[in-house]
């Protein structure tokens, strides 16, 4: 268990180098404060050589640029057990540029060494649920499927996928981002799977005998062949047990495009395949989304476009201090009215 950070020489003191660990933080240490700015450190120092480490105050977060709300869990989860109270919007909520999202009235040793990590969560985890909600928005009731792990630190690529399910992502191929969440993970197969085999038609009947009988079956079809063609070949071995092909074209091969779907479409409708839908993955984003469900798409599989969201940039100020309004020039002093925060 690692010892909470409370003064400089905890800092100093703090193990040095990544030797035989992975370096991302634990719980333990998020939780101890090691991922804090260490001015945070400096300011508790000060304060209790001045005997206000106590001084009861009250802090409101605010983004710079309107969102969606994600993070909630993991700030409710760090402030669990301290002398604080706090209010904030639904998790899922929009929230507007500089609308307060979250209040916190305690004394300030409670909570002020966790305003790097609050922020933190709130700003990545709000960024990735507002860009899964802009692809959802596009992509209406097509589902969508976030398969954006693969761009990310494995510590917290959960995190992400989470906050996408938040954004109404109707799931997470992630096993962990999905559990999290209360989910069961969501996934086709691999290229990888195709090679090694070496025809997909192989690989789809395996699939098929394997998986659960309530799975749908959705098969990678642009690995050796024209997709029309794979398809048509898979659609004809499964038959109605088929769900969708799934379309991952590479860039080098042009990508998937509304021509290619359209034409994938035509050809399984022509030879009797109407019930096989087209999932669609690669390189999708809010603006392609429209033409490809034109064109006959009906899912899509999503990745970049979530995990490389711009963090949406967190501020936390102090807007109370023992009972007085203040805060600092350029803001307006005392609690900022927001009827929507909920008591937590």
């Amino acid at each position: 268990m690692t010892a909470e950070i409370r003064s400089l020489e905890d800092v100093r003191r703090f193990p040095s180098g990544g030797a035989g660990r992975l370096w991302s933080a634990t719980h333990e240490e998020i939780r101890a404060g090691a991922t804090a700015d260490v001015y945070f450190v400096k300011t508790m120092e000060i304060l209790r050589h001045l005997g206000l480490q106590d001084t009861p105050v009250v802090a409101e977060i605010f983004p710079s640029r309107p969102g969606i709300l994600a993070g909630l869990g993991e700030c409710l989860e760090l402030l669990r057990g301290r002398d604080v109270r706090v209010w904030s919007l639904d998790e899922g909520d929009p929230f507007a540029a500089k609308e307060v999202v979250m209040r916190i009235a305690g004394p300030y040793s409670a909570f002020g060494i966790y305003e790097t990590a609050l922020l933190g969560i709130l700003s990545s985890a709000s960024a990735w649920a507002t860009a899964a909600r802009e692809v959802k928005e596009a992509a209406g009731p097509a589902p969508v499927i976030c398969f954006g792990s693969r761009h990310l630190h494995p510590a917290v690529a959960p995190v992400m996928e989470r906050a996408a399910l938040v954004g109404g992502f109707d799931g997470a191929s992630s096993i962990l981002g999905a559990k999290l969440a209360g989910r069961e993970p969501t996934g086709t197969i691999p290229h990888a799977c195709v090679l090694i085999v070496g025809d997909t038609v192989t690989v789809a009947q395996a699939y098929d005998a394997v998986v659960d009988a309530g799975e749908p079956r959705t098969v990678l079809v642009d690995t050796f062949k024209d997709e029309a063609e794979e398809a048509l070949r898979v659609a004809a071995a499964l038959g109605p047990r088929l769900s969708s092909i799934r379309l991952d074209t590479p860039s080098e091969r042009g990508g998937v495009t509304p021509d290619l779907v359209r034409e994938v479409r035509a050809r399984l409708d022509q030879a009797g395949f109407s019930h096989v839908r087209i999932f669609v993955s690669g390189g999708v984003t809010p603006e392609r989304i429209p033409a490809l469900r034109e064109a006959g798409a009906a899912g899509f599989g999503v990745g970049s476009y979530v995990s490389s969201a711009r963090p949406i940039d967190m501020t936390m100020d102090l807007k109370e201090v023992d009972g007085r309004p203040i805060a600092k020039r350029g803001r307006i002093p005392g609690v900022t009215p927001n009827p929507r925060l909920k008591p937590r």
